[in-house]
């Protein structure tokens, strides 16, 4: 007889597993379609299973499945930040911005409809899952900087950066991604100099931070 070929045993996935499975699917099509586009079946679908396991691991429905769902991805985005510190500062600001714009560019539709609000599905929670992205995300660019006590101006001027940086990402969706993605980080970087260095006329703090980037760029 002819010997059949062996069949891969079935792996029953964890817990843990499973719900990483639901939440990855969730976040692919959170990432391409807006969440009130987006329904249990679909997720069941994308996971390749069954709308009731879905409840069995989400029992508040598509709203916990979409809270859970953006804080990975908040995760995920907050992660972009997080980048070794070493060398000069304005060489990791773009790698950091390198990652930010390929997550963007990988999210599109889910990114919008995220920061933009409008959704049926945005509550307080939704809402307080992007800022704390927003203020984590200041906190590395300042750490960047080498600063461990920011005085309120140069807080305010990084958090105006980084809303810039989230506006201007809208808009190059909205643009088809147009400036490259490389010239728009350039530009990025570049922006941050300029609004540092306005403020750096009314605070000292920033002033020494600005003299520390150009004494890095001459090295």
């Amino acid at each position: 007889m002819t010997p059949q070929a062996a069949t891969p045993a079935y792996r029953r996935l964890s817990v843990e597993e499973r719900r990483r499975q639901l939440l990855e699917a969730a976040l692919t099509l959170f990432a391409h379609r807006a969440p009130e586009d987006v329904s249990l079946d679909d997720v069941a679908e994308a996971a390749g299973v069954s709308r009731p396991l879905v409840y069995r691991y989400f029992p508040g429905g598509k709203q916990q499945l979409y809270e859970a769902a953006l804080g990975s991805a908040a995760e995920e985005l907050t992660r972009c930040f997080d980048e070794p510190r070493q060398g000069p500062p304005l060489p990791r600001l773009s790698r950091v911005l390198d990652r930010y714009l390929a997550f963007v560019d990988g999210h599109a539709t889910g990114f919008s409809a995220l920061l933009q609000g409008g959704s049926v599905v945005e509550t307080s929670s939704t809402t307080a899952t992007v800022d704390e992205v927003r203020r984590a995300a200041a906190r590395h660019v300042i750490a960047h900087l080498g600063v461990t006590d920011p005085g309120p101006r140069l807080r305010m001027t990084v958090r105006t950066w980084i809303t810039a940086v989230e506006a201007a990402s809208l808009i190059w969706l909205d643009e088809d991604k147009q400036p490259p993605a490389e010239e728009l980080r350039e530009w990025l970087v570049e922006q941050f100099v300029a609004v540092l260095t306005v403020t750096a006329g009314r605070d000292p703090q920033t002033a020494a931070v600005v003299a520390a980037l150009a004494a890095d760029g001459r090295d």
